[in-house]
């Protein structure tokens, strides 16, 4: 997918951290996903035509979210994702004056209960003065017209081909309306039990539910994908998953476990590239890859050792750019890529295998077989876990060792300021701990050897090595009390009358 942003802007203390639990995470990037929208949605489809080799069918989606009747959405837009999408030659127009409509099922209710109560309105200012301008053509036109005449409205664009019909009919009896082509409507003088006829058959392309399947778009293609229950593959995916759930299925819900078993429910066979090449790329000793693009041409190298073997992957007839060039961040080529690169990787572990393949080459049952401790492991940067498991509980990484900072003569220090501090040495995430204690984490080894040896004997910030006996609050708490516990104790015994002397 490409977005119209990708992070909002986080308050003070709330960007992503190290620190964030899952659910933490989750929270974070659905207030993101909330407030940008989808303007691009590629999809390429595998097909295995002959043993090892396979057919990719791709498609670029262009998507603007409905607007009919009371659905009017609202979304931003981010610089950076504009300007970084441009450079990659990214036609804004399409998105906004062709993009198909999509809706969830919550706003789908909302229209079906709209059309079919009969007290829908038109929200665009657009759309009300050239409805207007149409109303009045066809008013003076009717007026003098005789039964059987037509005339052409033209220049309609999105859903003004519908709201042009139901408010022409709403407001004559006597006339009859038909879609001609993707911008004209035909109206034709007629008898009013002529119409009523018309109106009860399924030749009648204005109606309700005809309305309703419109509207829905994409959605449609989305609830198809549910039903198929093919394996879903995607790179870094997780943002993917979150929008597919916002926009065509149900607003994200609070709960990040729901969010989980709805998205295992939905699509059951869930394969992130990125978890999967991360996990053997140092392995392999493969050079470094910055980027899916990066990953594949480097899977398709003579660095790859299975190369040669590897499944023969081709375009459909209808998608032969993409065998021409290179179109990174087109979404179908981004799609493209996550399926090669998975079948690549699945191969390449296959052969690793001490295991016998078929001569004319493995199936497909056989790379998701050798694939299966990756199922459903979705990538999760810069974070307390390295990935979500959606078919299960999630499990923490082990980063490097934890640090605090002490802080002496600096009042009201709070995490940005550490931040800050030790920002022009290196990059350390900051969580306070108490009032003048912070955890510092890191990813980067020689992050954690600088700092600790240039604040080991600062005198307002001293860093060291955290231990939970040591630091821990609640430790010292129940220490402390434990220590009041005994004083107690021993007061009452060196107060405690003796039992001879007692009356």
């Amino acid at each position: 997918m490409e977005y119209t942003g990708l992070h909002s802007a986080f308050p003070e203390g709330k960007q992503l951290s190290l620190f964030d639990s899952p659910a933490e995470r989750y929270l974070k990037a659905r207030r993101s996903v909330q407030q940008f929208t989808v303007c691009q949605l590629g999809l390429s489809i595998f097909s295995s035509e002959k043993s090892n080799k396979y057919v990719a069918h791709s498609y670029n989606f262009f998507l603007f979210p409905t607007m009919f009747g009371a659905l009017d959405s609202e979304f931003s837009f981010q610089a950076s994702s504009i300007q970084f999408l441009t450079h990659y030659g990214f036609d804004y127009n399409k998105f906004l004056k062709d993009g198909i409509p999509y809706m969830n099922e919550v706003q789908e209710k909302k229209l079906q209960q709209e059309l079919f109560a009969g007290n829908w309105k038109v929200r665009s200012t657009l759309d009300k003065d050239r409805l207007k301008v149409v109303i009045d053509e066809v008013t003076r036109w009717v007026s003098s017209a005789e039964e059987g005449e037509s005339m052409v409205v033209s220049d309609l664009t999105g859903f003004q081909i519908f709201e042009v019909q139901l408010i022409l009919r709403r407001a004559l009896p006597g006339i009859w309306t038909k879609p001609f082509g993707d911008s004209e409507v035909i109206v034709e003088k007629m008898n009013p039990r002529h119409r009523w006829h018309l109106e009860n058959t399924s030749c009648d392309f204005c109606r309700k539910e005809f309305i309703l399947l419109s509207a829905q778009g994409f959605t449609s293609l989305f609830q198809t994908l549910v039903k198929a229950k093919k394996p879903l593959v995607g790179h870094n995916m997780l943002m993917d998953l979150l929008h597919l759930h916002e926009k065509f299925y149900r607003p994200l819900p609070e709960s990040y476990e729901e969010f989980k078993t709805n998205i295992h429910s939905l699509f059951p066979v869930i394969i992130d590239t990125k978890n999967v090449t991360k996990s053997i790329w140092k392995e392999l000793k493969f050079p470094r890859a910055c980027n899916l693009l990066e990953t594949y041409e480097i899977l398709c190298s003579d660095l790859n050792p299975t190369n040669p073997t590897c499944p023969v992957i081709s375009h459909a007839s209808d998608c032969s750019k993409y065998a021409e060039g290179k179109y990174p961040h087109e979404a179908a080529y981004d799609a493209f890529l996550c399926g090669s690169v998975l079948l690549k990787v699945a191969h390449l572990l296959l052969c690793r295998m001490p295991c016998d393949t078929k001569e004319n080459g493995p199936s497909f049952s056989q790379y998701l077989n050798v694939l299966a401790k990756y199922l459903n492991q979705v990538n999760l940067i810069r974070a307390s876990v390295s990935k979500i498991n959606f078919s299960g509980a999630d499990v923490s990484s082990r980063h490097l060792p934890l640090l605090i900072a002490s802080v002496q003569g600096w009042p009201g220090v709070n995490e940005e300021q550490i931040y800050q501090e030790l920002k022009g040495l290196c990059r350390f995430d900051v969580r306070q701990l108490t009032k003048n204690q912070f955890l510092l984490l890191s990813n980067n080894f020689k992050n954690v050897r600088v700092v600790l040896e240039d604040y080991k004997d600062y005198p307002n910030l001293r860093i060291s090595f955290y231990h939970y006996w040591r630091h821990s609050p609640q430790v010292n708490c129940l220490l402390q009390f434990w220590g009041f516990y005994q004083r107690i104790c021993d007061f009452y015994e060196r107060t405690r009358i003796p039992d001879d002397d007692a009356f």
